[in-house]
């Protein structure tokens, strides 16, 4: 299976704290995130951690792993977060594309 294929559907799943990415609806990639600071005051900014990226054995190496991220990242946008990117896939990603600078929090 391509990772292009329209049957990659990245969504959240907020009671495990992650992003899920399913082929064909099986469970093959997580982000885990962690939530570092909710926007209880006036100002103050969601921030998470994405701690975390895994792609099961199976499906290594056919580019899932930049899919799940680059959909979590556009996801954290869409929710107005920040990100504190702690896995290091995830940071060789968005070093890799500045567009996602916007998101990121220092460590």
């Amino acid at each position: 299976m391509l990772a292009s294929t329209p049957s990659a559907d990245v969504s959240i799943n907020t009671d495990q704290n992650r992003f899920e990415l399913r082929l064909n609806g099986d469970l093959v990639g997580i982000v885990g995130f962690y939530e570092v600071e909710a926007p209880v005051k006036r100002g103050r900014t969601h921030v998470v951690s994405f701690m975390h990226t895994v792609v099961t054995e199976d499906f290594g190496h056919q580019g899932l792993a930049a899919i799940l991220v680059r959909r979590s990242l556009d996801s954290a946008r869409s929710y107005g977060w920040k990100v504190k990117p702690v896995c290091t896939y995830v940071q060789r990603f968005v070093a890799a594309n500045p567009d996602y600078a916007d998101l990121v929090v220092p460590l």
